[in-house]
């Protein structure tokens, strides 16, 4: 139903900041609530953050609270997540997802759509 292409990623140095967004194709992005996940080499996909498809609602990881913001701008298709104060660890490809569910959804197989991943590498 949905087709996601993430952008925006990159070599930042450790403190910099990113913003990934997320291009949705369909037109019925603002049904779906999306999300953030992260994925580092050898490691599980891991939630980052996820937002309602209202925008009213976000769920962020702890890991990054206070430092990542995810939002959307539904007129135009797109999910955006703002990372500031970066740090080494954020080092991954970053995925962003859409679901139908709507409730909270922080596992991955909560997810029926995924983009095909964005590089975030954080340099020290």
């Amino acid at each position: 139903q949905v087709q996601l292409v993430e952008s925006g990623g990159g070599l930042v140095q450790a403190g910099g900041s990113l913003r990934l967004s997320c291009a949705a194709s369909g037109r019925t992005f603002s049904s779906y609530a999306m999300g953030w996940f992260s994925q580092a080499p050898g490691k599980e996909r891991e939630f980052v953050a996820a937002l309602s498809s209202s925008g009213g609602t976000t769920y962020y990881a702890d890991s990054v609270k206070g430092r990542f913001t995810i939002s959307r701008d539904n007129a135009k298709n797109t999910a955006y997540l703002q990372m500031n104060s970066l740090k080494p660890e954020d080092t991954a490809v970053y995925y962003c997802a859409a679901t139908v569910f709507r409730g909270r959804a922080v596992r991955p197989h909560e997810y029926d759509y995924w983009g095909q991943g964005t590089q975030v590498t954080v340099s020290s």
